[in-house]
C-alpha cells in the first residue's frame, strides 16, 4: 500500500512498512499523526492526536479546537468524519472509516488501499490548514 500510496502523496513517503496494523507520519505538529489503520474486516484513515504522557488535557484542547472547525473540515472533506474525543483516555481521534474489508479480505486490497489512500489525501488537505494555526 505505501508503494501505491508513494504515486499520489507524499505524506508517508519516508515510511517504512511495519509489523503493526497501523502505520503513521507526522502531521506538521508534536504529537499529531496522520495514520493508517487496518483490522480484520475495515481500515480508516485517521489524525491520531497524543503528545505524550501527562498531555490528556492538552490533547483534549487540541481536538476541541479542530472540533470548532468541524463543518469546515468536513466540507473540504466531502463527507461526514468521525470525530472521537474519547473522553476516557488520553488521545483523541478524528477519521474516516473504510468499510470495504480488512486484511482478511485480500481479494479486496487493491480497492481498500486506493479508498484509504484517497481517504488520506482528503483528510490531510481538510486538516492541514487547522493543524497550521493551533498554538501548540
Amino acid at each position: 500500500m505505501l508503494d501505491r500510496a508513494k504515486e499520489k502523496t507524499k505524506l508517508h513517503s519516508q515510511i517504512s512498512p511495519s509489523q503493526y496494523s497501523w502505520i503513521g507520519a507526522g502531521a506538521g505538529k508534536s504529537g499529531l499523526t496522520f495514520n493508517y489503520s487496518i483490522t480484520k474486516h475495515d481500515a480508516k484513515a485517521e489524525l491520531y492526536i497524543d503528545r505524550g504522557k501527562e498531555s490528556e488535557e492538552e490533547n483534549k484542547a487540541v481536538y476541541d479546537e479542530l472540533f470548532t472547525h468541524k463543518n469546515e473540515i468536513e466540507k473540504e472533506f466531502g463527507e461526514p468524519l468521525i470525530w472521537e474525543r474519547l473522553d476516557t483516555k488520553r488521545a483523541c481521534r478524528i477519521s474516516k472509516k473504510i468499510e470495504i474489508g480488512g486484511y482478511r479480505d485480500e481479494e479486496k486490497w487493491p480497492r481498500i488501499q486506493e479508498a484509504m489512500i484517497d481517504a488520506m489525501i482528503r483528510l490531510e488537505k481538510a486538516l492541514k490548514p487547522f493543524i497550521a494555526k493551533l498554538k501548540i
